[in-house]
């Protein structure tokens, strides 16, 4: 795992890795940074034209991506994430009504790191990513070579949130390890801002090993209640939110050689429940890139999500992709899903990507 850069860049906003280091980074000893991405997709869907949308099959939105970082000293940094986004634009958007615009705050944290010849230390406190998983570091657009997502990620009723937890979080390596450690208002499974109700103490933590250059393998895992008495399926007679945890854990795997990257994950997830059963589902992902030349790749997704009480759902995604300039790319792709709630192929998508990386603007003191 690299290690955190002193120009504030937390491990789970290495989503900006794409950028080059700025002088900010090299030479200043403060100063500010921005960065972000523009991203603009093309849907054509079968679920558009379904209930509750009733619309054309095709449809599209934008996302833009901004990450300000505050670099006080050689030690402080401030450092933040914040996505501005239309409906629909992710998949989990395509059944839900209407248009609309929204923005989010997916990181805003001060950091504090000390750095060592083999080793590194960084305490993170503000809103954070979830700690678990290893997809959150290459939610951009700009590092995601496809246009999707795996099935355990999300916004809502997903195993694990985009959106952030506050709480405090301690990384640190130790020669090829790594650790993460954190402490969050919520659940990755229901997050809760620091505003709402229904907040309960939450852990996360994982752990990492580079066997060799481009290989590493890691595990992690979360625990806590994860139920608020407003949740949808909270039901009558129902324990309290607090005597009710939320048990997950997964292993990950990442390598890259020559012209080929893969990523790998296999998650377990399990919610108690008392008035009915647990319910308990089990999910994972391959994700294969293959660089043909300079402007060219593609890529393959294959994912499964299988649960007792749902049964299983495939998830196939497939993409070209292309780079006409230095911070342009564009993506086409075709989503095949297979799911007991789509009829053939209603549940597929074409779709098309146009991903803009806006270089870093520096103002160093």
């Amino acid at each position: 795992m690299t290690p955190i850069k002193i120009c504030g860049i937390l491990p789970l906003l290495a989503i900006a890795v794409f950028w080059q280091e700025t002088a900010l980074c090299q030479e200043a000893d403060s100063g500010f940074d921005l960065a972000g991405t523009v991203s603009a997709a093309s849907f054509y869907s079968h679920q558009f034209s379904e209930w509750p949308r009733d619309g054309n099959p095709v449809d599209g939105g934008f996302r833009a991506m901004l990450y300000p970082t505050w670099k006080i000293d050689s030690h402080w940094s401030v450092a933040g994430a914040i996505q501005i986004d239309s409906r629909p634009y992710f998949e989990e958007d395509f059944d839900t009504q209407g248009h609309g615009t929204s923005g989010e705050i997916l990181q805003l944290n001060l950091t504090y790191s000390q750095f060592w010849n083999h080793a590194s230390l960084a305490v993170h406190v503000g809103e954070l990513s979830s700690a678990f998983g290893a997809f959150l570091p290459r939610y951009d657009d700009a590092v995601n070579p496809l246009i999707g997502i795996p099935l355990a990620y999300g916004y809502y009723y997903k195993g694990v949130s985009f959106l952030s937890l506050a709480g405090a979080e301690v990384d640190a390596t130790a020669g090829k390890l790594d650790f993460r450690a954190q402490l969050v208002n919520s659940s990755p499974a229901n997050r809760r801002s620091i505003f709402d109700s229904g907040q309960y103490a939450n852990w996360a933590g994982g752990i990492g090993y580079t066997v060799r250059q481009g290989l590493r393998i890691g595990a992690s895992s979360y625990y806590g209640p994860y139920l608020d008495r407003q949740y949808p399926y909270y039901f009558p007679g129902e324990l309290p939110p607090r005597d009710l945890p939320a048990i997950a854990y997964g292993f990950d795997a990442e390598w890259g050689v020559g012209h080929w990257n893969v990523w790998a994950e296999w998650q377990h997830f399990q919610y108690d429940y008392h008035v009915i059963p647990t319910y308990i589902w089990n999910t994972g992902y391959t994700e294969v890139r293959r660089v043909l030349s300079p402007r060219w790749y593609t890529a393959a997704r294959i994912g499964f999500l299988h649960s007792g009480t749902e049964g299983a759902t495939g998830n196939y995604e497939f993409v070209a992709g292309f780079r006409p300039g230095t911070h342009e790319l564009v993506k086409v792709g075709y989503l095949i899903q297979t799911d007991p709630q789509y009829r053939g192929t209603l549940g597929n998508t074409a779709e098309i990507q146009f991903v803009a990386s806006i270089p870093a603007i520096s103002f160093a003191k």
